[in-house]
């Protein structure tokens, strides 16, 4: 099958991935879109596993008022330097994060803090395993994971922290 730079942009525009990556997906599944995702997704997983041990000194926090000043949450989020802690990609991301805690009410980063004892399941309690609140098929570790593989640069929750007016 001839692939065609339509299709190459349609997957681009899906994955984030680089023309060459498209395009070589496309040719290994005959031009099939919904495949051709599959190989990406799969390849940028490979990519922010490698990146996983890399040290995430830079950053930024972000905060986020929920509209009737009720609820607040703060996110830090960690990369490797402070070029990408500046792009715009990586500010929207934190800001959604603080959206993520203030709207989910995480008690934990991840699975491994998670403590049995505690009342609620980790897909709610654990900020990295909650379905995203504007993509809900996807998790949080996933949405980090494509950003991870659109920068290049391992990227981390460092902490949170979430305010409720009356809470204690």
């Amino acid at each position: 099958m001839k692939i065609t730079a339509v299709m190459v942009k349609e997957l681009r525009d899906q994955s984030g991935a680089g023309i060459m990556q498209c395009r070589k997906a496309l040719m290994e599944c005959d031009g099939d879109n919904k495949k051709a995702l599959e190989i990406l997704k799969q390849q940028s997983l490979f990519k922010a596993a490698k990146k996983a041990e890399r040290p995430t000194a830079e950053g930024l926090v972000e905060a986020y008022i929920h509209t009737a000043g009720r609820v607040g949450a703060m996110v830090e989020l960690n990369c490797e330097t402070d070029f990408v802690a500046r792009t715009d990609e990586f500010k929207q991301l934190a800001h959604h994060l603080a959206m993520q805690v203030a709207a989910m009410n995480p008690k934990f980063i991840t699975e491994e803090e998670y403590k049995p004892e505690t009342e609620e399941e980790p897909q709610n309690a654990c900020l990295l395993l909650q379905a995203d609140i504007k993509e809900p098929d996807k998790t949080i570790k996933e949405i980090i994971t494509e950003i991870i593989a659109r920068t290049g640069e391992n990227i981390k929750v460092g902490r949170f922290i979430r305010f409720e007016l009356g809470e204690r």
